[in-house]
């Protein structure tokens, strides 16, 4: 029995080799990598890139040329009216269109830009918070099954190897046939275990595979993952209350647009070319022309109201829903920060139980030498501590769990 207490001694250090051991930040960095939202963002930031500068350029001159030539024959004194169509016309020209915009009315467009920037750049940081929340929680709970998994393995070696002894002893008649079957089918139970833990490990490591983006049918041994608990930001520099402050200057910059828009606009025009009817001297017909366009709103139908009510609207709910994120934000910080403090309390006395399990195996193993024991007995406190070592195993994955929401809270 002298096996039994060096493997309950050394048992939390012992693991299955899968192969090559990665790190949660592998796979973080692999899934940030892969990810095509994120890809999404980065290229709708540059195409708003893309967006200002085709503001800048649409209110430079602009430079078109245009040809137009019509031929109205009159045959036979029929045709159209010469009077009106001077049997036709034709021209060349080169067109210069100049739009006159105030820099303020300029810099309010450059704004709604600039502001839609901001708000795809912090999606984009969002998106990558909640996806380091996904793989991080995913990679903790293959953790969990891979260290049940070892765990579970070196019992049913152990055991193995144990129903061998006993077997002998049982054949001796030190133990009835009876405690002897009543080991035999923890063993076989313990088997049928290990065989679940494996099929349940290589699902969930397949999950985080396939939620980063990677192909591989090899399987891993995952390390220890670097779970700590990080201070949480001031709330108004976190980027979770960033986005409504956003949204707020979108709606107020969407109204300096709408003002805008309603003022008087001016557009000057000039043009240079050809432009004759090939009736009289049109070798002379070349010339230039200017002019000036005015537009001055007067009346809409009170659309330019209802514009601004609907703003308000709009402003309005984005208020509801940020009073809404903050009530929900202090809840759940105050419970998570609540269950970590009561699941590292159920810790520490799983801890003490695991003790109090380990003395009463090693006073089972020695009476069991000498024959003064039932194996039922042993048994029974084989399962109590497997019991106690799975409990701290699930709650220590719930602690890192735990961390997990509440450093998602971190940026």
């Amino acid at each position: 029995m002298k096996k039994w207490l060096f493997f309950f001694s050394f048992i939390a250090i012992k693991s299955i080799s899968y192969g090559q051991s990665v790190t949660l930040q592998y796979y973080i960095d692999q899934s940030l990598a892969n990810s095509p939202l994120l890809k999404d963002y980065r290229n709708q930031i540059l195409a708003a890139k893309i967006d200002s500068q085709r503001i800048r350029a649409l209110y430079k001159p602009q430079v078109t040329g245009t040809s137009n030539n019509f031929y109205a024959p009159v045959i036979n004194g029929y045709g159209y009216d010469p009077v009106v169509t001077n049997n036709g016309s034709y021209n060349a020209l080169l067109n210069v269109d100049q739009a006159f915009i105030g820099r303020r009315n300029l810099n309010a467009q450059f704004a709604s830009i600039h502001l839609q920037n901001d708000s795809f750049s912090n999606t984009g940081r969002i998106t990558e918070q909640e996806l380091i929340r996904t793989v991080t929680n995913q990679y903790i709970t293959a953790y969990g099954d891979l260290q049940q998994l070892n765990l579970n393995t070196e019992i049913n070696e152990l055991l193995k190897n144990e129903d061998t002894i006993l077997r002998k002893l049982t054949q001796s008649n030190i133990y009835r046939q009876t405690d002897y079957l009543t080991f035999k089918v923890t063993l076989q139970q313990q088997q049928l275990q290990l065989r679940q833990l494996n099929i349940q490990y290589q699902t969930d490591y397949s999950t985080l595979n396939y939620l980063c983006g990677i192909y591989d049918t090899a399987y891993v041994t995952l390390s220890p993952p670097a779970i700590t608990l990080q201070d949480l930001p001031d709330r108004a520099t976190s980027i979770h209350f960033r986005q409504y402050s956003i949204d707020s200057l979108k709606l107020m910059n969407t109204i300096t647009v709408l003002n805008y828009s309603y003022r008087p606009k001016v557009n000057a025009y000039a043009n240079a070319g050809y432009n004759s009817s090939l009736l009289y001297q049109s070798y002379k017909n070349f010339g230039t022309g200017v002019g000036l366009n005015l537009n001055v709103p007067i009346y809409d139908g009170h659309q330019r109201k209802l514009l601004f009510e609907k703003i308000k609207l709009q402003e309005n709910t984005r208020a509801n829903y940020q009073d809404f994120f903050i009530r929900q934000y202090s809840q759940q910080t105050v419970q998570l920060r609540r269950q970590l403090r009561l699941t590292e309390d159920l810790i520490n006395d799983i801890n003490e139980q695991i003790k109090y399990s380990e003395t009463l195996i090693k006073v089972d193993g020695k009476l069991m030498e000498t024959g003064d024991t039932r194996i039922s007995d042993f048994v029974i406190a084989i399962n109590n501590y497997l019991n106690a070592r799975n409990l701290l195993a699930q709650n220590n994955i719930s602690r890192m769990q735990i961390i997990n929401q509440l450093n998602y809270w971190n940026r």
